[in-house]
């Protein structure tokens, strides 16, 4: 078989000017001058992929806190672990965040964090001697708290915040868990029985952290009946928030609710398939937008804090 040299002088071209560009002079990045405003930053930022992404995510959430929309954030507990407390309860005395939802060790890290100010274990060395989450006073004040609470009928979320409140908790202006009961937003925690340390705890009641859960999920789902017009974001869960939003967002439709244009965001460290789609890409069919933005939480988070705090400020 042969294969005849093609003729390169024959090839076709076209003039520059003919050309659509996808980058243009004002859409690229200002370099930055030492001594500036976080705002000139942000103005900084090149207007382009996820530049426009990122502009559009703090955008939808002034538009959603000056139009009295929630915004929600679920989360993982690696936040929580990043340091970005302080971020989330700032937003919370604000009134940007309308309500935060966690995982088990979400609940678990806030709670530490009031009672000694400190988390986080090493988990090689406490699983290489068996004594990973075997700590005395975690499991059994989380434990004692939500089984008080589900006996007045509160769910898990708000009977460990209701315990930080009374309880000898010297670090509590640090929770998330207390703020929402002081703040009267909702905060709610969603158990995965048997992946939380607490469950080693010998004071364990699983029909407790059951209830507790399922109470918290009702709520939950009320507070997805309202995202009409709001703004949703996913930061840091791989598989427990994606399903619990999906769920919830389906009891609300089912009950008649109009929940068809909303903006849905997640942050990630890296791209994962329940956030892309239970979250990003399912529940804006009907309208709205998702976005998904690859970084690091302990970044990406107070980037989005401080751009959203200036566009509210400057318009």
């Amino acid at each position: 078989m042969e294969f005849p040299p093609l003729d390169f002088d024959r090839v076709r071209t076209y003039p520059i000017r003919e050309r659509p560009n996808k980058v243009h002079l004002d859409e690229i990045a200002s370099a930055w001058k030492p001594g500036g405003a976080f705002a000139q930053f942000y103005d900084s930022l090149p207007r382009i992929l996820v530049g426009n992404d990122f502009r559009a995510i703090v955008d939808a959430t002034v538009a959603a806190v000056r139009n009295r929309r929630p915004v929600v954030v679920m989360m993982g507990a690696h936040t929580i672990k990043c340091g970005l407390n302080p971020i989330f309860l700032d937003l919370m005395k604000r009134g940007i965040v309308s309500a935060i939802a966690f995982n088990g060790a979400g609940a678990i890290h806030d709670f530490e964090l009031a009672y000694i100010g400190e988390t986080s274990e090493d988990v090689q060395r406490g699983l290489d001697d068996g004594s990973f989450g075997m700590i005395d006073e975690t499991g059994r004040l989380m434990n004692q708290a939500m089984a008080a609470g589900v006996k007045q009928g509160l769910g898990a979320g708000r009977a460990l915040g209701e315990a930080i409140l009374t309880g000898k908790f010297r670090n509590r202006e640090l929770s998330i868990l207390h703020e929402g009961v002081v703040s009267k937003i909702p905060v709610t925690v969603h158990i995965a029985i048997g992946t939380d340390i607490i469950h080693q705890h010998p004071t364990t009641n699983g029909s407790v952290l059951g209830e507790a859960s399922y109470l918290d999920f009702q709520k939950f789902a009320a507070v997805v009946a309202q995202l009409e017009g709001g703004v949703l974001f996913n930061i840091g869960s791989a598989v427990i928030m994606p399903e619990l939003f999906l769920k919830a967002l389906t009891v609300a439709r089912n009950l008649g609710h109009k929940v068809d244009t909303l903006t849905t965001v997640t942050f990630d460290m890296i791209r994962q398939y329940r956030p892309t789609e239970n979250v990003v890409r399912r529940p804006t069919h009907k309208g709205g937008h998702g976005y998904y933005i690859v970084g690091h939480h302990e970044l990406l988070v107070p980037l989005w804090a401080a751009a959203t705090l200036e566009q509210l400020q400057s318009k």
